[in-house]
This record gives C-alpha cells, structure tokens and sequence, in this order.
C-alpha cells in the first residue's frame, strides 16, 4: 500500500464553525516540509503515488466504476492556480485529466443558470478534472460588487450545496483548495508580471482594480467557505505565499484523497481464454492475406 508518509486528511481542513481568513497565515507552514529543497524533493516522491492512484481511477472507470475527482482551486488573482496545474498535475497521464477555466461569463452563458456551464464541465468517470476558478465566481464577484441582493446570494449558496451533493452522491470526489496569499505578496507577483517579458501577458489591469476591493473579497470568500462546506464538499486552505509549499500542500492532499477514494483495478479476464482467442485469429489473417 502506498499509506506511509501521506498527510492527515484534515491536515488543511477548513474550520466547521464560521470561517475568518484573517486568522490564518497564508506563510505558515503548519505540516510536512519546511524549506523549498525539501518540498521539490516531497514533491518528486509523491508523483509516482499520484500517477498509480490516477492509473487505478483511470482503469475503474473504463470498466464502468462512477468514481472521479474534481479539484476545484479558488483564491485571488496570482494566487497559483495555472501553477498548481503545472507542477502538481503536469505529471499524469494527460489522458486521464480534464482542466476547465472559469472567466467572466459569456452572454450566451449568461442566458442560462449559473450552473449551466459548470456542469458542462463535470469530468467523466475514471477521471481527474480541474476547476481553474469554478462556480463560486458566482458569489463572489456579485457580492463584491454588490450585484445581486443577500436574498440572491443565499439562495445561490443553497444551490451549490445541492449541485455539490448531487455530484458527491453520483461519485465525483469533491478536493476544494482556496490558495490563501497576501496582500503582499499578491503585490510581489503583480509587480514581477510587469518586470518579465515572459509573464507581462498575464498581467491584466483589472487585476488592480480587484486588488483595491481586496476586504470585500477575504469577507466574500469567508463566506462562500462557511456556506458552502459540506460533509463531501470540504474547504481546504492553502498557505500559498510561498509557491513550493503550495504546490507541495496541493499534491499532498490529492495523494490523501486519492488513496482515500482507494480505485481499484478491474478483475482481470481468463487470460487463457482470450490468449485462445488471439491466437485463433491468425487463421483469419493468413487467409485474408492470401
């Protein structure tokens, strides 16, 4: 079994009782490595654990298993998502991965329920699928903005915990990270963005714009985790001012959660009967060939 050294699967465990993410510190450390060499090394040692679990889910669901894991990853802008892709998903077989991103809504998506192109992207069985912002954009960018009324909001909170047990109870395993980052260190990022020819690409002016709101949104993300945290929908916090433990943090969880879900290899067929069966084919080869 692969159960040695895996992390506590509470080990990042929102709170059950009313979250405020003033209390926690997006630096902090609480478990597992403690320098950036230790956790590339953490981190080189859990990707064939990865791989097995993904390989195992994989091969469940082509024989028909329901089970598949969504890992939903939220958090202000630079807070890591596209690198936690990178580094934490970026080993797996790419066959088995499905990453769906979440921008402003188009008017087409706009004309339907906000869960309408949420579900579209619901991976399949056997799957692992990647929600790069999700559906909690949709309470925490019109609470933010003051958009919809609180009678809105709270319905809409109701409405993911339905959708979110829905997708629990056709065997979906729900993995939900908020990247927790600082004030700071989010300046770091956005400032670094302008000075990389590589990276101004991704800097988006709006970005600042958001920055300037950034109380609203710890409250609204204090919220949306408190509301929408079910038995099988979780919220994992994520310390993400430093991006190797993120990554490391992530990787681990996925690993406990993996193993947790514990996929199985389907039973294997008589091997002496399609051997048999095989073989038998040559006959049919050689004549058509003939």
């Amino acid at each position: 079994m692969l159960d040695d050294g895996l992390i506590p699967a509470d080990a990042f465990a929102a709170p059950s009782a009313e979250v405020d993410l003033s209390g926690f510190d997006p630096a902090a450390k609480p478990i597992g490595p403690q320098r950036k060499s230790a956790a590339k090394k953490a981190l080189l040692e859990l990707s064939p654990r990865l791989k097995e679990w993904q390989t195992r889910l994989l091969a469940q669901g082509a024989s028909g298993g329901p089970q598949r894991l969504l890992l939903i990853l939220q958090g202000m802008d630079t807070c890591g998502k596209d690198g936690v892709i990178k580094h934490v998903l970026g080993g797996l077989n790419p066959v088995g991965v499905r990453v769906a991103s979440f921008d402003k809504p188009t008017r087409r998506e706009l004309a339907h329920h906000f869960l309408w192109r949420i579900k579209r992207q619901v991976p399949g069985p056997g799957l692992i699928g990647v929600f790069n912002r999700s559906h909690y954009e949709d309470v925490l960018v019109p609470r933010v903005h003051e958009m919809v009324p609180t009678t809105v909001l709270a319905q809409r909170y109701a409405e993911i915990n339905s959708f979110e047990q829905h997708l629990a109870n056709r065997g979906v395993l729900l993995v939900k990270c908020f990247l927790h980052i600082s004030p700071e260190e989010q300046e770091k990022r956005l400032i670094a963005r302008l000075d990389d020819p590589k990276k101004t690409w991704k800097y988006d002016p709006d970005d600042v714009t958001e920055r300037a709101r950034w109380d609203s949104y710890q409250q609204a993300y204090n919220d949306a985790i408190t509301s929408c945290a079910g038995a099988d929908a979780p919220w994992s916090i994520i310390p993400s001012d430093d991006k190797w433990y993120r990554n490391w943090a992530v990787a681990a969880l996925l690993a406990r959660r993996l193993q947790d879900l514990d996929p199985q290899y389907p039973p294997p067929p008589d091997a002496a009967h399609e051997k048999a069966r095989i073989r038998a084919t040559r006959v049919h080869i050689h004549n058509r060939r003939g």
